[in-house]
């Protein structure tokens, strides 16, 4: 059962590649292939422009902002065709084996039916564009956003290719299934409708979690979901829909994740990560946890880089995980511990969740970098406790014996030009050379020339075309993600749920204490369920004056604010990041879901004394 399949098992399971299939992987593999090296270059070279010959070039961004788009519906189509989408298989995998086919075929029909209805909404989204006009390349709203129903199309014909190898029987049984819920959700619209609100619970609660524990692959849940809740209770067009999936995948700090995943690879296939691990190993690899304090230190270390947790757990996993693998760590300790560790620096500067905090509530942006360090470190410090106390219960770790003096400076020395990278990656954001977007390109030029010139590394050309379109599938099951999660969040905002929770909030009794925790528990929901940004653009500006009417200062009530919410983010079954993370690391998402609650429960205690110390947020402001 692996880890993002969402067909285990099909009647069709060994067979040939049809020669179609083989086609229509061609053409998704080479644009992707070639849109995610024209990012690279584009960004790469109005570094040097800029920073080199003091001329900028003024469309760099924008065409990258184009080609991003590209890059996330290809990519998206290509995970579809390797069956990359993240799905949770732990219910599933509980029925009997004749229950698991079918729940395959489900789960690949309900990915087929969303690409199916959203298409003509897609190809609506591509004329209103057309009367947008980019203001530096002059180009037509419409080249950038023919990406959605480019991609969906080939989406959809891979996975009818998919549907073609199940049996028959499944198709039949899966096909009546949606046509009875299609039709009781029609009948029952009216009922529905007159619900208000609480018919939230029936689609993002009902609808989403059993599509979540039937195996549909989270992105299309979290879409399905939301087109139930609009087509069933709303006049809103799909369009709209299409929209905010735009919006949330197109964010241009979020290129830094397909970037920061090229990245990882690259510093394997160069010899550059054996070399980095060779001397961490030697260094603190005879201490218990020592490659788990490794990973928690290069969490702290690349966090606030890019501005994506994300990109920051795709810069650290591929480079640690197999070594810590070798070491007798299971992969749901190794998740669990990544994403833990996600949650764990989201206050570490430049942060773009304080960027955004800063934007939208006034609070000072040099405040809030200034808080931000310290209860980062308070809870690198409590997951360090609870990954020791962790390694002492493996029973398969074996003790390592210490490494003598002499090997360890040894390979310090042969390490030393690998291990500059990050300081390398962090001075160019530090010293104003590249932005947070930018400065990953850095770190690949850095990466192939020390790789290439001085270890000599494995990069073959023959490796260059599977790790490119690696890069593209796993960016665009990432991307099409939260472009799923921003579209859900939109959805319950303009049901008037985020003024009601407000208002809700503020009338909890125990006056600054009742609203600190009752805020812990609503973004630690909110996170989970509208992901960081959108959940703070939101909450933010009504939250904000609430908090300090009763006295709270408001760079403390951030950092609650923001950890909370980093909680819930990498919470499941429905906190993102903690798929992403699954993704990145390539592990089961149920590998996880027992392991994970240990490290979650500690970081909420460690909030919880950072709440009641207000001291650990502002004493250094």
């Amino acid at each position: 059962m692996t880890a993002v399949a969402y067909t285990p098992q099909t009647s069709g399971a060994g067979a040939r590649e049809w020669p179609v299939e083989r086609w229509l992987r061609w053409i998704v593999e080479i644009p992707a292939a070639i849109v995610v090296v024209a990012e690279v270059v584009i960004l790469f070279v109005g570094i040097i422009a800029r920073a080199v010959f003091r001329s900028p070039i003024i469309w760099s961004d924008e065409l990258a902002s184009v080609l991003f788009l590209w890059l996330a519906m290809l990519g998206s189509a290509l995970a579809v065709q390797r069956a990359s989408h993240m799905r949770l298989t732990f219910f599933v995998s509980k029925l009997p084996p004749r229950a698991q086919v079918w729940a395959g075929t489900l789960a690949a029909g309900a990915v087929a039916v969303f690409l199916a209805i959203v298409l003509h909404p897609a190809l609506d989204y591509v004329q209103d564009q057309s009367y947008v006009e980019t203001p530096a390349l002059g180009w037509s709203g419409s080249v950038r956003a023919l990406a959605i129903p480019v991609g969906c199309v080939l989406a959809f014909l891979s996975c009818c290719l998919r549907l073609l190898r199940h049996d028959p029987r499944d198709l039949v049984g899966v096909l009546l299934a949606t046509l009875a819920i299609a039709g009781l959700a029609y009948a029952c619209a009216p009922a529905l409708t007159a619900m208000g609100q609480a018919s939230l619970l029936v689609f993002f609660v009902g609808f989403l979690g059993l599509g979540v524990m039937a195996g549909i692959p989270i992105a299309f849940a979290f879409s399905l979901a939301t087109a139930a809740y609009l087509l069933t209770t709303t006049s809103t067009p799909l369009t709209v829909v299409v929209g905010r999936m735009d919006e949330g995948m197109s964010s241009l700090i979020l290129l830094a994740v397909p970037l920061f995943v090229l990245l990882g690879q690259l510093v394997d296939a160069t010899g550059m990560a054996r070399v980095m691990v060779a001397f961490l190993a030697s260094l603190l690899g005879h201490v218990r946890a020592g490659m788990s304090y490794v990973l928690l230190g290069a969490m702290l270390l690349v966090s606030g880089i890019s501005g994506s947790k994300t990109a920051d757990m795709a810069a650290v996993a591929p480079v640690l995980f197999p070594e810590m693998r070798k070491r007798g760590m299971k992969d749901g300790e190794l998740v669990s511990l990544l994403a833990a560790s996600g949650a764990m620096s989201e206050t570490i500067p430049p942060s773009i969740v304080l960027i955004a905090i800063a934007s939208v509530t006034g609070v000072s942006i040099a405040a809030l970098f200034t808080a931000g360090i310290l209860p980062a470190l308070v809870l690198a410090l409590v997951l360090a406790l609870v990954a020791r106390w962790r390694a002492g219960r493996e029973d398969d770790a074996a003790p390592v014996a210490r490494a003598p003096f002499a090997l360890v400076r040894r390979t310090f020395l042969i390490a030393l030009p690998a291990l500059l990278l990050p300081f390398v990656i962090r001075s160019a954001v530090v010293e104003g050379v590249a932005t947070a977007t930018e400065v990953s390109t850095i770190g690949i030029a850095y990466s192939l020339v020390v790789g290439l010139l001085i270890y000599r590394g494995g990069l073959r050309w023959s490796a260059v075309l599977p790790m490119l379109t690696q890069t593209a599938s796993l960016s665009g099951a990432i991307l099409f993600i939260v472009g799923a999660a921003s579209a859900m969040g939109w959805a319950l905002t303009q049901s008037g749920f985020s003024h009601d929770l407000a208002a809700t909030m503020a009338a909890v009794p125990g006056g600054a204490t009742g609203f600190l925790l009752i805020s812990i528990a609503a973004f630690i929901v909110l996170g989970s369920v509208l992901e960081g940004i959108p959940a703070i653009v939101l909450f933010g500006p009504l939250l904000f004056p609430i908090a300090a009417q009763l006295g709270i200062h408001e760079v403390h009530y951030a950092m609650v604010v923001i950890l909370a919410m980093g909680l819930g983010l990498f919470a499941p079954p429905f906190g993102l990041c903690y798929y992403a993370a699954c993704i990145i690391g390539q592990v089961p998402p149920e590998a996880g879901l027992r392991r994970i609650w240990v490290y979650l429960g500690m970081l909420l205690l460690g909030l919880i004394g950072i709440t009641f110390v207000p001291w650990i947020s502002i004493g250094f402001l």
